[in-house]
């Protein structure tokens, strides 16, 4: 069934991490790794991709690490996906258009491509805020 990766997990979390720290908290990968358990190694690329998108900032020097550039109010988990992964698609054909062979006779394309807007909408949805208080 349906899997996010490894990479979406761990840049979730670790956003959700920085988001329950105060607003200009600085936290380097090393204490985010050791406090949520993760890689070191696949936290830092998760955190390069959130950087590039806007999500986190990174701070150099002696007490560098990252910190949210954003409101988790203003962060949702779509934003996170996206950064991470690019944009949604369950299938091959919403991925690469034209490339399916079976296309024109596809009885459940249209079912597919609803469920993967219903899927995006959720994520869009959804504010690191709100994950704060679930539990």
């Amino acid at each position: 069934m349906l899997k996010v990766s490894r990479k979406f997990e761990y840049g979730l979390h670790a956003v959700v991490f920085l988001a329950r720290k105060e607003p200009q908290a600085v936290v380097t990968v090393k204490e985010m790794s050791q406090d949520i358990g993760f890689s070191q190694e696949f936290l830092a690329k998760a955190m390069q991709n959130l950087k590039r998108a806007g999500i986190a900032v990174s701070v150099q020097g002696v007490n560098g690490g990252y910190r949210l550039a954003r409101s988790p109010d203003d962060i949702t988990v779509s934003d996170i996906g996206r950064a991470i992964e690019g944009e949604p698609h369950l299938m091959r054909c919403s991925a690469e258009s034209g490339k399916c062979e079976i296309a024109e006779t596809c009885t459940h394309r249209s079912y597919m491509f609803t469920l993967e807007r219903r899927i995006d909408s959720l994520l869009a949805g959804t504010t690191v805020t709100s994950l704060l208080v679930s539990r």
